[in-house]
């Protein structure tokens, strides 16, 4: 019995030394959360290395409409670029995962891992031939280009997700669809997407955190019209004599969309990334 106690009592304490050491890394990861906050709602007057620390005498809500008179423009920019690009990305890798999974194609083998070869190549190798190509093509400095881009780029990740996803979908039930008539675009309108909607939104997260926070591409590929609020961001903080309130402010803005996304669709977000783990 005091063996049986004494186990007890080391599995209790081995449980709560994980739940304190886990309570005292998120403490030290949110320690800057905490810093940009605090300094976001501060008086410029009030900030200083030693003060830091301390929480604001009196909200400074004049720094988020400083922030917004200066993002404005850039916000709508990344609206609907994220928008645009999330969008069609999506549902061309949706098609891609479809016809890879189900549909035998001449050297589907090698296309595959081909594709996904596109997503090791980092942007700082065809940067400058991506320059040229875009200003050939007329489409450099606008949104259309950088939503052109990022679609590219983002085909080979999102065509892998909906790749696994799709395996798990009988090919009895897409073959009894095509013995009554069914078509390529029948089977996939009417089975193969509506059982998509968890593979969507692990797409529609994954892109839409990526594209949002994407700077290099951002700032190379747009004329200052087309900027979006990653470059915005980085202006705000790249003078001699920085007003901190203000890129602590345009932070939490910009970190808004992605974080309200999230909380919207984050618990679906793992469910749908396990789907098609298993096989396939």
């Amino acid at each position: 019995m005091n063996q049986y106690t004494a186990q007890q009592w080391r599995r209790y304490t081995i449980r709560v030394g994980i739940y304190v050491a886990l309570l005292l890394m998120t403490a030290i990861f949110l320690i800057p959360v905490y810093v940009v906050i605090v300094t976001a709602f501060k008086n410029p007057a009030e900030i200083n290395l030693a003060s830091t620390w301390q929480l604001p005498t009196e909200l400074y809500w004049q720094s988020f409409s400083e922030v917004m008179a200066e993002f404005g423009p850039r916000f709508g920019n990344s609206v609907q670029l994220v928008i645009g690009a999330t969008i069609l990305s999506s549902i061309m890798g949706s098609m891609n995962g479809y016809v890879l999974s189900k549909w035998e194609i001449p050297g589907h083998k090698f296309l595959f891992p081909l594709m996904l070869f596109g997503m090791f190549i980092p942007y700082q190798a065809i940067l400058i031939p991506l320059f040229e190509f875009m200003r050939d093509i007329d489409l450099y400095g606008g949104i259309p280009g950088l939503i052109l881009i990022h679609v590219v780029y983002g085909l080979p990740i999102t065509t892998l997700i909906f790749r696994n996803f799709y395996v798990d979908i009988p090919d009895e039930m897409l073959e009894a669809a095509a013995i009554d008539g069914a078509g390529f675009w029948k089977l996939y309108t009417d089975i193969v997407f509506p059982l998509s909607i968890p593979g969507f939104v692990v797409v529609i997260i994954w892109q839409f955190t990526q594209i949002w926070n994407e700077f290099l591409f951002a700032v190379t590929m747009t004329s200052n019209d087309a900027q979006p609020i990653t470059v915005g961001l980085a202006q705000l903080a790249g003078g001699e004599a920085v007003k901190w309130n203000l890129p602590m402010a345009g932070a939490i803005v910009a970190a808004l969309p992605p974080l309200i996304v999230y909380i919207v669709l984050g618990r679906y977000f793992i469910r749908g990334l396990l789907a098609g783990s298993i096989k396939g």
